[in-house]
């Protein structure tokens, strides 16, 4: 039987190919036996003599070609707004997927590296439908001026920036979704320097990637949180280079490798030829990249700021800089939208669940309306639902219970009705709980839906409250489900879970049902919105049922479904987006 080929891809000039051999042997030495490998090294010119150095290395296993890209960027010469792209190694990854269309996915992988792992088992990761496998860029997460740089420049969460040094590359995704030609588009928009290409591919993968275990890129920069022999590449960024530093952190490694090769005494002649002069020039390179950093975000028409002035909805920007100022504050239950004006519900504006023939009937048209208009957001792709996920333990209840959901647009309540119909729990009825203001003085279309579609308003009535508390009794013993959002408050596609208040949680303990705690997590799209944002994709998280104690009080199974309820969501926020979850609200003595 013929072994899976695996192909990996390396770029390098003649000046730099003899640390490709470093690296690539030290691949040899730890990848399984039980699968064959196609390197690939994509140049513009490497000599005959480092080229027969590298072909030292073939083996049955390892099939070594050199592909000279010349060709390919004359082909695509009149895309690119610059000459200067064509002489860069680096960007030749870009390449892969439309210069291989052989191959589904590909393993890319930097020169200055050590592969202490097996590579087939990085190759063998299911990444899905993610453009890309990568790891977390260490110097966006530990250097506060780096992570500001790509938050406020490029708009990518420092802890979702990944180092493309050590890539996965999704192939099929590559082409499926024209990513040379966004790079390309990108390029003619705007000149990202700091970190260049890998700034354009984190722009462009932006909420595409699966996030690889560090160890796959440990990057030999500040904090490293596991002992060094349990990484399985080291790469040595910036300039933390072994061949220039004799006391270069874990140089150790790569130079256990490359005494075994045929360049050594060339490296080792690298190592002792640098001078101090070089090495001073490495440290202000150093500063000189930070200060740049800096003075890029800081440019009132950076990439960022065009991109909002320019291209999208100011009253979205605005809203997005009042969710930051918000979150920096605490006021995480204030909504950073304002309502209509509303009136106060009186008891006898509502009936909440006995409703007369004529009541229930313009209901059953509300709902009609309602799925017309839910089908034409899903046939627009303005409500675009990637995946439902944990729908067994919504079908498994078999009692009334509170759902809960974080709140962060006008429809994401349509994405939970339509969990609810996945379910298929057709004997019992969906209620949804919502403002007294958007049941009063909604306007339009949006405000019959409100008051018409099963939905449950809020007073500050204190007897329409009791007629309300009275409804949800009634509805939960009769094994129904009520929609509660606990956060209090809609924040614009806030990703994060906000702090629990506690109503929804003592709804379901005074009525002794469970907590459905459901949680959308989102990613940009290929769909641009009018608003010039792009629409979410959403995921909805439908988990365990949190039940109450037997044995206990009402207020002490409230406060332990909350703080479960929160610990479960914080647990999808990290797990999905791939980050700590973190707030920026400032401490007050």
């Amino acid at each position: 039987m013929e072994r899976p080929i695996i192909p990996i891809f390396y770029a390098c000039d003649d000046n730099f190919v003899k640390y490709t051999v470093v690296s690539l042997h030290s691949m040899i030495k730890n990848a399984s036996a039980d699968y064959k490998y196609h390197v690939y090294i994509l140049h513009t010119g490497i000599s005959e003599p480092m080229m027969k150095k590298v072909f030292e290395l073939s083996s049955d296993n390892f099939e070594i070609s050199f592909e000279d890209v010349t060709d390919y960027l004359y082909s695509i010469a009149d895309k690119l707004p610059i000459r200067d792209y064509y002489s860069k190694t680096t960007y030749y990854r870009l390449f892969i997927a439309e210069m291989f269309p052989q191959y589904d996915k590909a393993v890319y992988i930097d020169s200055d590296t050590v592969v202490e792992g097996d590579i087939s088992e990085l190759y063998l990761t299911d990444i899905k439908d993610a453009y890309v496998g990568a790891c977390h860029e260490q110097a966006m997460v530990q250097v506060d001026e780096y992570g500001t740089y790509v938050e406020k420049v490029i708009g990518v969460s420092r802890h979702n920036f990944f180092n493309a040094g050590v890539l996965l590359i999704n192939c099929d995704q590559f082409r499926m979704r024209f990513i040379l030609d966004k790079f390309i588009q990108y390029l003619h928009t705007y000149n990202f320097v700091v970190t260049q290409d890998e700034d354009y591919l984190n722009l462009i993968c932006k909420d595409h990637v699966y996030w690889l275990d560090q160890r796959w890129n440990t990057e030999i920069f500040g904090d490293i949180p596991y002992p060094i022999e349990e990484a399985k590449v080291l790469h040595y960024i910036m300039t933390s280079k072994p061949w220039h530093y004799h006391d270069c952190r874990h140089g150790d490694v790569f130079w256990k490798y490359a005494k075994e090769t045929s360049v050594y005494e060339e490296i080792l002649d690298v190592l002792n030829a640098y001078t101090d002069e070089e090495r001073e020039r490495d440290s202000v390179s150093c500063d000189r990249l930070l200060a740049l950093a800096v003075e890029e975000t800081n440019r009132e028409d950076n990439y960022l700021n065009r991109v909002n002035k320019a291209d999208r909805s100011q009253d979205r920007v605005a809203i997005l800089k009042k969710i930051e100022e918000y979150e920096r504050a605490g006021r995480f239950d204030e909504d950073v939208e304002d309502d209509p004006p509303g009136r106060v519900l009186m008891p006898e504006d509502i009936e909440y669940i006995r409703k007369s023939v004529a009541e229930r009937l313009t209901t059953k048209f509300a709902y009609m309306m309602a799925r017309r208009f839910v089908n034409s957001l899903i046939d627009e792709k303005k409500l675009i639902i990637k995946e439902i996920r944990g729908i067994e333990h919504f079908k498994a209840l078999n009692s009334g219970a509170v759902i809960t959901c974080n709140h962060f647009n006008a429809f994401d309540s349509f994405a939970i009705q339509l969990a609810y119909e996945a379910a298929e729990q057709p004997d019992r009825i969906f209620y949804r709980v919502i403002r007294e203001g958007n049941y009063t003085s909604f306007p339009g279309f949006y405000g019959f839906l409100m008051r018409h579609c099963n939905t449950l308003p809020l007073s500050s009535n204190r007897k329409t409250l009791n007629k309300f508390t009275e409804a949800v009794t009634e509805i939960l013993t009769d094994g129904h489900f009520i929609l509660v959002y606990p956060e209090q408050s809609m924040w614009w596609n806030y990703r994060k879970p906000k702090p629990l208040k506690s109503g929804a949680f003592m709804f379901a303990a005074k009525n002794n049902v469970p907590v459905l705690p459901c949680f959308i997590t989102m990613q940009d799209s290929d769909v641009m919105g009018e608003d010039g944002f792009a629409v979410q994709e959403y995921t909805i998280h439908v988990c365990a049922p949190i039940y109450p104690d037997e044995g206990v009080n009402y207020r002490q199974n409230t406060a332990r479904m909350m703080e479960k309820n929160y610990e479960v969501w914080k647990n999808i926020y990290e797990t999905e987006y791939g980050i700590p979850l973190t707030y920026t609200t400032e401490q007050t003595e």
